[in-house]
């Protein structure tokens, strides 16, 4: 319940003090890509299916498979700033504030990565809700080991305290976690 009541002040404070931020990356995207949110529906607790919202880093006509399938010719090259920095990251808030997401949980993965939904559901990964960062993502494991990805997941649900929740968000924020890796 705290996590929860967090997740929604972090969220609301992000979207607020980060609005200038947004409108700023939305311009440029819609300049580097024509369409700068790119929505993608997602696994999420309970395995029920919700929309994530980011911005645009690859190409339009990318295929919706997991990042590690996609070659890393269809990132933009605004698209590449904004993952290393994170700031693609930044519309999830919306998420964290609607609730389909928390800021830390398992990454959430794709409804055709059979495999990845498979070994989250032997792990009871499925009972969380999916966050921006956590633990694989400080651990840079990402959706192409997915086995280990579920064990790292339910490490980190079976863990998971109040300075585990802030450390994990910190060491994001300052570069120590990192996304799904781009062939």
């Amino acid at each position: 319940m705290l996590i929860r009541l967090l997740d929604i002040l972090f969220s609301l404070l992000g979207l607020f003090f980060g609005f200038p931020i947004l409108i700023i990356i939305t311009i440029i995207a819609y300049f580097d890509t024509g369409s700068p949110i790119f929505r993608q529906v997602r696994v999420g607790r309970n395995k029920k299916s919700f929309t994530l919202v980011k911005f645009r880093t690859m190409r339009k006509d990318t295929d919706s498979v997991a990042s590690h399938l996609v070659s890393s010719s269809s990132i933009t090259n605004f698209g590449g700033f904004l993952r290393k920095s994170k700031l693609d990251e930044l519309p999830q808030l919306w998420n964290v504030f609607k609730g389909n997401m928390s800021l830390v949980g398992p990454r959430p993965g794709l409804f055709n990565q059979e495999e990845l939904t498979a070994a989250r559901e032997k792990c009871a990964v499925f009972n969380v809700r999916p966050g921006i960062t956590g633990l694989a993502q400080i651990k840079k494991i990402d959706m192409a080991t997915p086995e280990l990805l579920a064990l790292t997941d339910k490490q980190m649900i079976e863990s998971l305290t109040l300075s585990k929740y802030f450390a994990y968000i910190i060491k994001t924020v300052t570069g120590s976690g990192f996304g799904d890796a781009v062939r």
